[in-house]
């Protein structure tokens, strides 16, 4: 399958719609997750048009992966989380919802249950406020 730049990422990327914006420089976009598995997930959403791992460029990935580490450190100072999970989706089967490359940087809280993909919308005023703490920390 190829890329359909009609993905609601791809539309954010282009500012078509709205997102609570943590960092964003030429190459990504850093923005809250409004359906969070856990209190601080934030997505890191390369901006060169790719469809999922499988499709990405080897460039675009060595550029982004040290963001998506500067963001895990800044995530887990900000939500004070124990700890930090990393996923990423790749076709319908493993869970990919939106096919635009996209990392999900998920705080994780000791003897707290991992919410579900995709699951209750967050209220928008805890995400701008958590995208704030997020970036000061990057």
């Amino acid at each position: 399958m190829s890329y359909d730049p009609s993905n609601i990422f791809g539309k954010i990327l282009r500012n078509e719609l709205p997102c609570h914006k943590v960092y964003e420089d030429e190459s990504a976009l850093v923005m809250m997750d409004i359906f969070p598995q856990s209190r601080g997930h934030v997505l890191v959403i390369p901006k060169a048009a790719s469809r999922n791992l499988f499709d990405a460029d080897p460039a675009v990935l060595a550029e982004v992966m040290p963001l998506v580490q500067r963001v895990a450190i800044a995530a887990k100072a900000a939500t004070g989380a124990d700890g930090v999970r990393l996923a990423q989706f790749n076709e319908t089967p493993a869970g990919q919802t939106v096919f635009h490359l996209h990392f999900h940087v998920i705080p994780m809280y000791e003897g707290v249950d991992l919410g579900s993909h995709g699951g209750g919308k967050a209220d928008d005023g805890e995400l701008a406020e958590l995208a704030q703490e997020i970036a000061a920390r990057l």
